[in-house]
């Protein structure tokens, strides 16, 4: 089932539902996005059930809540329910996805300049230890990935895997998921999509884009719980008898005392415990369906064009934000004063935003020859007076920045 279409948000029951945006410029769902006061109170009232009957009385009491879980997934991502596995973050997720994988030294995975430092970490680690090879697909002057340069890629070295990441946490491109995918299928290479930027901003067909797995967590853009995330296997993962190097008991049943027999889905990656972090993931997902993500979508669009549209007027910094499409995230930096004096100044303002430095994407810092940015990632509960207000307080801050400078130019 596909999400429902809202054609206008109710911008103030929706900031009435999230109560840390009354107090902040909360520009920070790229990194921990505020949760909505029905995701708080679903796991409130299951912690109390859990107070008076414990852990696993709770979980059997309340297994038609935590069912919603795989229901609403399913439905953000048009397929369904024995598709979705619970995890406790993307990285998790990406975890079981590789060591489903039946690596062998020598084969190739192939990833970008800008994938997330968590996967890069792990890729190494695999190059290091089972002696796989490690490809990155190029990108264009404009920042856009090359296409023609993957499929080149694909076509020569036959990797084993292509794995990239939908929206980079250090950028605002959107990577081309579908045609990504379209490629894996020509080929009959296994594909990881990375969506922890994307889903909860961006609607996500998984029809379309064709992953073999797509991870995502639920503390960004869905505005769900921290330790909280999800995997997405497709059919041809089931088929093949894909499943995790280590297997939870909610993952498989011991039937002999050699054997043990999987779970027909999805849920043969998930681990042990569940517990009301999947209850407030369930809930976050099906806030989401409820307001509906093609209208989560528009609103971004709004807020996103009136940020990036007042900033660029700003003499002073410079936008990072490459390629041809962008999304939620916007990225900037400044060489006219320390990275110390913009911080302070943004948060006397209430801003809650994120700095971050190379290690987070060393290939992409580097590239820019930059040390530091500033990332802001508003929401569709943000409004557009809000974006106006982060402007305004930037513009004067460079305002007042070039005014001390002047005074201190010696006279002709």
């Amino acid at each position: 089932m596909q999400p429902q279409r809202t054609t206008i948000l109710d911008i103030a029951q929706l900031r009435a539902d999230t109560p840390g945006c009354q107090d902040s410029l909360f520009l920070n769902s790229a990194g921990a996005s505020l949760m909505p006061q029905p995701v708080v109170q679903a796991m409130q009232d299951y912690l109390q059930v859990e107070t008076q009957v414990g852990g696993y009385e709770t979980e059997r009491l309340r297994q038609a809540q935590i069912g919603r879980f795989y229901e609403e997934t399913a439905r953000l991502l048009n397929t369904q329910p024995e598709h979705i596995a619970f995890a406790y973050s993307a990285t998790h997720a990406t975890f079981q996805a590789l060591s489903a994988i039946p690596f062998r030294e020598g084969d190739t995975i192939l990833t970008t300049t800008n994938d997330y430092v968590s996967n890069q970490l792990a890729f190494l680690s695999m190059q290091h230890r089972l002696g796989i090879k490690l490809l990155r697909i190029q990108n264009l002057p404009n920042g856009d990935l090359d296409l023609t340069h993957a499929k080149e890629l694909i076509r020569t070295h036959r990797p084993v895997l292509v794995a990239i990441t939908h929206i980079p946490t250090n950028s605002g491109l959107v990577l081309p998921a579908e045609e990504i995918g379209k490629l894996c299928q020509q080929y009959g290479v296994w594909y990881l999509l990375d969506a922890a930027q994307s889903v909860g901003q961006l609607p996500l067909d998984v029809s379309r884009i064709q992953p073999d797995f797509l991870v995502a967590t639920g503390r960004k853009f869905l505005r769900g719980p921290r330790n909280t995330g999800f995997l997405y296997v497709s059919d041809r993962v089931l088929a093949e008898g894909l499943s995790p190097l280590f297997i939870d008991r909610r993952a498989a049943t011991w039937t002999e005392p050699d054997t043990y027999a999987l779970q027909l889905g999805a849920r043969r990656f998930e681990p042990q415990e569940i517990s009301l972090l999947s209850v407030g993931l369930a809930e976050a997902v099906g806030y989401a369906n409820q307001v509906g993500i093609e209208a989560i979508a528009r609103q971004n669009q709004r807020l996103m064009h009136q940020l990036r549209t007042g900033l660029e007027q700003i003499d002073g910094i410079t936008l990072l934000d490459w390629g041809s499409c962008q999304s939620n995230l916007l990225t900037f930096h400044t060489a006219r004063q320390p990275l110390s004096t913009l911080d302070a100044t943004l948060r006397h303002g209430r801003v809650v935003f994120t700095v971050q430095y190379p290690n987070s994407a060393l290939i992409d810092f580097g590239r820019k020859g930059i040390n530091w940015l500033v990332r802001l990632s508003p929401h569709y509960f943000n409004t557009l007076d809000e974006m106006d207000e982060v402007v305004d307080l930037i513009a004067h801050f460079y305002g007042k920045l070039l005014k001390k400078s002047r005074l201190i130019l010696p006279k002709p």
